[in-house]
């Protein structure tokens, strides 16, 4: 019997947790067990499980995704291109998702959620703070003792300490440096396999979460989220569809209508599949056939893009955090609200090129400035197709740096005589 996809397995607990929200309410019971109280518990086991995998996917991706970037050319002109690309674009579709949810502020509604006692303490923490707490973020960024961050999920240290591991783990003997960075590369492959372990109760998972929110809510929360699903779908387009082909057109110097056009297959696959890696392949190839980027160039830009450029991912998270915060009916003031775009550009690093892995990134941001994990609940309806949407977003990210950066090494050739490529 043929499986069903995960995918249409998660619309599917989504549907029935709706169902059995509305239908059973909060107070219904089986014998002596509360409802509430199971959904509760399953969607802690889910959420405990998506916890257990942030500090070793994180730090193993951005230790092997730097130490790619060293390998090539000692951090050389061409490395420095493609970090300088990837850094800029991020941090646009991160503020660009900034902007739009304090402007629309969909998480406004007529529904406001009440945090347990321990995530009330914490997010008083996160009310009052000013500009003058900025200094308390950059603080956060050097750790005293690093497996001390991890146990408190500090990631902000953590991240920090991977990204000079990363780039010192380059500046080994050539020995050491395959030992170190071959060990994070397996234990990186090792968590994605976990990862994809723990994806598979998703649906179950998924179903308790919703459920005890619209058992608890009703119907109304709902409202709020189809405002945060066209803010966050608004941000993609605009990210997809005006910046980027902006920054082809001024810095690569070539048309952004052919680009799309040669990009198309891949962008579509992507939109399929939600998976960035699983794109890899068809991106190269579109980029180099039918785009007319060299193979030098194609084969160092994508590859490392698919790790650590998530422009669609980073502006997502952004918006996510901070439509949980309006939900709460929290104002969340300059300090905290950089903090989110710190760790929205810094996590989109880590976050793995494979379906709803963002979910373990948003977990991140929101215990980083006080809001409740549980709040993830919320955006878990609209999760997998702006999943679609924002991997369409990263690949093409990666595609244009491919373009501008070939183009800044003066290469020739690129998106000319499109219909002969694409043949």
């Amino acid at each position: 019997m043929k499986r069903i996809p995960l995918h249409w397995q998660i619309l599917i607990a989504i549907a029935l947790a709706v169902a059995c929200g509305l239908v059973f309410g909060k107070d219904a019971h089986i014998g002596s067990l509360a409802l509430l109280d199971a959904y509760t518990f399953v969607g802690t086991l889910f959420l405990n499980a998506l916890k257990m995998l942030i500090v070793p996917l994180v730090v193993a991706s951005i230790v092997t995704g730097v130490a790619g970037i060293g390998s090539v050319q000692g951090f050389g002109r061409l490395s420095m291109k493609t970090l300088t690309y990837y850094v800029a674009t991020t941090l646009l579709a991160v503020l660009l998702g900034l902007l739009l949810m304090n402007i629309v502020r969909p998480g406004v509604g007529t529904t406001t959620l009440v945090a347990t006692d321990e995530a009330k303490a914490r997010l008083n923490q996160v009310q009052g703070r000013g500009v003058s707490d900025i200094a308390g973020v950059f603080l956060q960024m050097i750790p005293t003792n690093v497996v001390k961050s991890a146990v408190e999920g500090d990631m902000l240290g953590l991240i920090t300490f991977s990204l000079l591991f990363g780039y010192f783990a380059t500046r080994l003997a050539s020995n050491m440096q395959t030992t170190v960075v071959n060990f994070f590369r397996g234990v990186y492959d090792v968590m994605l396999l976990i990862t994809e372990l723990v994806m598979r109760f998703a649906p179950i998972g998924i179903f308790a979460l919703v459920a005890k929110v619209v058992a608890t809510t009703g119907v109304n929360s709902f409202r709020q989220v189809a405002v945060f699903f066209v803010t966050v779908l608004a941000g993609l387009i605009i990210q997809n569809f005006v910046i980027l082909p902006l920054l082809v057109r001024t810095l690569g110097r070539v048309s952004p209508l052919r680009h799309l056009r040669a990009m198309a297959p891949a962008m579509l696959t992507a939109f399929s599949t939600a998976s960035s890696s699983a794109t890899l392949p068809l991106t190269m190839d579109c980029t180099e056939k039918r785009a007319g980027v060299s193979k030098r160039i194609s084969s160092f830009v994508l590859p490392l893009g698919a790790t650590v450029n998530m422009n669609g991912t980073a502006l997502y998270e952004c918006a996510a955090a901070l439509f949980v915060a309006q939900c709460y009916g929290i104002q969340l003031g300059f300090a905290a609200q950089f903090t989110i775009v710190l760790l929205a550009l810094l996590t989109s690093i880590g976050v793995a090129g494979i379906p709803s892995a963002s979910l373990g990134a948003i977990i991140i941001i929101l215990n980083a400035v006080g809001l409740p994990p549980e709040g993830i609940a919320l955006i878990l309806p609209v999760d997998r197709i702006l999943d679609m949407c924002r991997t369409t977003v990263n690949i093409y990210g990666d595609a244009c740096g491919a373009v501008i950066i070939a183009r800044s090494e003066g290469e020739t050739g690129i998106l000319t005589d499109l219909s002969a490529r694409a043949k």
